[in-house]
């Protein structure tokens, strides 16, 4: 925590809103749906994935060089936790903290990640912080459904025991998810950041709210982009679809629009049907 005039002590990163937890949880659809609803810019520590290791590998970080020279077949054939140590775990949440940093102060962010931990949330921000957490046999029968029977990779599950073990060592809030439905769990989420949320500030009006579902969406796009220039990447951009957040700006809006990764258009991007907000 910094000082500030006097010495008093200066929160850091006062405007960001921390979600963290395992894969299967329901963290990216909570602060998803908390960001279109509030008109807050959503950080969504997955879409850095590759830019952070573009980061660590121009720093001659060893297990991203070794992750980057094996190939995907390879990797997956790792025992979950050395294949863990490989996704730069501690170096990649720093990196998260430098990123959010670099954010523009206003409107409130709110960032979530599986590598959102307790360990790296700066000095201030544990009362803006909650972990969503789920029974083994929750996660499971998620990500079954997500990837199909028996195809649930197994470092998901491993992920689950590491944090429930962070979790356990530090005095965070969490919120239990099993038998919550999407909905059910963003109100929990809310529920939480209920004060800062009052506090704000938030989006005021209809065109900060589109750049805002912009800045989301084109961070999907750089994070296809920068895998797909990997050598060992097979994806096609033109093929490979995804669901953006409609940018219609208004609050009540939840629908999002499939389309491929190399089609997000310049314009807003509309669901049929909807229009551009109000501007005021």
């Amino acid at each position: 925590m910094e000082q500030g005039e006097g010495g008093d002590t200066v929160d850091e990163l006062p405007n960001v809103l921390w979600i963290g937890g395992p894969p299967g949880s329901g963290k990216s659809t909570a602060a998803r749906t908390l960001a279109r609803r509030h008109g807050l810019r959503w950080y969504n520590s997955d879409t850095r994935t590759w830019t952070h290791r573009d980061r660590a590998l121009a720093a001659g970080d060893p297990a991203a060089l070794r992750f980057e020279e094996l190939t995907p077949a390879q990797r997956a054939a790792l025992p979950p936790a050395e294949r863990h140590a490989l996704d730069l775990p501690v170096e990649r949440g720093r990196m998260t903290v430098d990123d959010l940093r670099a954010l523009p102060a206003a409107p409130l962010t709110i960032a979530e990640g599986t590598l959102v931990t307790p360990a790296m949330l700066p000095p201030g921000a544990a009362d803006r912080a909650v972990w969503l957490t789920l029974s083994p046999r929750e996660q499971r029968a998620r990500l079954e459904a997500r990837h199909g029977p028996g195809a649930v990779p197994e470092l998901y599950l491993y992920l689950r025991e590491v944090i429930e073990a962070e979790l356990d060592r530090a005095d965070v809030r969490r919120i239990v998810v099993d038998g919550l439905t999407p909905e059910q769990t963003a109100a929990e989420v809310e529920k939480v950041f209920a004060g800062p949320l009052a506090e704000g500030p938030t989006a005021d009006s209809a065109v900060e709210r589109r750049a805002l579902l912009r800045y989301a969406n084109q961070a999907v796009v750089e994070q296809y982009e920068t895998v797909s220039a990997r050598p060992w990447c097979t994806l096609d951009l033109h093929a490979t679809v995804v669901a953006f957040a409609c940018e219609c700006g208004a609050p009540e809006c939840t629908a999002d629009v499939d389309l491929p990764v190399a089609d997000l258009p310049p314009t807003p991007l509309l669901a049929p049907t909807h229009h551009p907000a109000d501007p005021r």
